[in-house]
């Protein structure tokens, strides 16, 4: 074995890895790997920008440069496809699109009693210990700071506790959810109330072991998508950053531009559609009921020429004869990617398919069979709404012929 070897990549968990193949944690393309196992940092290698990368799962590349960093995700992206080995090559690979830090506007993290008090944060890689956070990089201000006074509400808690914490940033602030916490009692109610007047919150839902529950909204919470407010139910998926949203619609518009009749399948609350309707009327497909209703009430208010509905594209995906009718389809399936749909989808004469994905692999699947159905693959860009992370999104355009 060579004494000395250079990190040439990094692989998709994270760790470098060498030509000969041998991996290392924590290192960057340009390090060194001695046979004892130590690096040498390369020029890529930098001081991670938290205390508590190394020990927090929450982040995977806080040592990788800006140019490492954004290699790694057009990396992750195009291995994929060329795993395939199916021609999936894009006529137009275009720049990666990185979110800045201090950008996430959701975030779920976890809080126990840790013996001296309640710790919040995330878990250690590969580990149910818990990481209680004193600074976090990748979290929009607004949400560290709202970690901060939710310490203050469970210091005042007794016993043991494992609880989850959903916080998204929402037009009106903060909405919070608990999970996993009880608050029994009028006294309970009272100051849980108190709570979350005095912090600010836009809404604050506990859930028991039956959903959510609203415990303080004092006025509808909405976000913003394209410019339309549209309610934002409690556990709602939403686009990791604002920035990270805004270029992934941005190549929808492009990349659909002219379309007279769309179809956003898959589509949430509204994100694709509200940025296509008014060039062309859209179909929102999503099988979320919540998701679905607040979506139609969007487009309501709005004027937006959206129709909204409800089908669960799984079990009752979109058939020829519907698809047929559309000049352009945006989907945005869960991470296990929409096999049965996109077989169909092959089949069909829509002429320009915009496919975005959170997970490179399914997605690469899916994209060899519109390759086999006649698309060719014409443009594709890596997004990396999760910063220093290993989770990387795309979006891909496919023409038919």
């Amino acid at each position: 074995m060579t004494e000395t070897e250079e990190i040439i990549r990094i692989a998709a968990k994270g760790d470098g890895v060498t030509a000969s193949g041998r991996h290392s944690p924590f290192s960057a393309p340009g390090d060194l790997l001695h046979i004892d196992g130590t690096l040498e940092h390369g020029p890529h290698h930098v001081d991670p920008p938290c205390r508590h990368f190394g020990t927090c799962g929450g982040c995977q590349l806080q040592h990788l440069d800006e140019e490492a960093l954004a290699t790694f995700v057009t990396e992750r992206v195009v291995n994929a496809a060329h795993a395939q080995g199916r021609g999936l090559v894009a006529e137009r690979l275009h720049p990666v699109h990185l979110s800045p830090s201090h950008s996430r506007r959701r975030a779920t993290l976890h809080a126990i009693n840790g013996g001296g008090g309640p710790l919040i944060g995330f878990h250690e890689t590969g580990s149910h210990k818990m990481v209680g956070i004193s600074e976090c990089p990748v979290l929009a201000s607004e949400l560290f700071e709202a970690v901060g006074q939710l310490r203050r509400l469970l210091a005042r808690r007794k016993g043991k506790y494992a609880a989850d914490i959903e916080l998204t940033l929402a037009e009106q602030g903060i909405a919070c959810g608990l999970k996993g916490l009880s608050f029994e009692g009028l006294a309970d109610a009272e100051a849980l109330f108190d709570f979350a007047r005095e912090s600010g919150f836009a809404r604050l839902t506990v859930d028991e072991g039956y959903g959510p529950e609203t415990r303080w909204e004092p006025v509808p919470v909405t976000i913003s998508l394209s410019g339309v407010s549209v309610p934002l139910p409690p556990g709602a998926f939403l686009q990791a950053t604002v920035d990270g949203e805004e270029m992934l619609t941005a190549c929808a518009r492009e990349w659909l531009d002219g379309a007279k009749v769309v179809a956003d399948l898959f589509s949430g609350l509204g994100t694709f559609a509200f940025a296509l309707a008014g060039p062309a009327k859209v179909l929102a497909a999503e099988a979320s009921r919540d998701a679905h209703l607040a979506c139609k009430a969007a487009a309501g208010t709005s004027g937006r020429p959206v129709h909204a509905l409800h089908r669960d594209l799984f079990r009752n995906p979109l058939q020829l004869d519907e698809l047929n009718r559309f000049g352009g389809i945006v989907l945005d399936p869960p991470r296990a990617g929409a096999r049965e749909q996109v077989k169909l989808i092959a089949g069909s004469t829509v002429p320009r398919i915009v496919y975005v994905s959170c997970n490179p692999s399914s997605w690469a699947r899916d994209a060899a069979l519109l390759v086999e159905g006649g698309y060719r693959l014409v443009d594709l860009r890596p997004v990396g709404q999760f910063r220093w992370s290993t989770h990387v999104e795309l979006a891909s355009l496919f023409v038919k012929g």
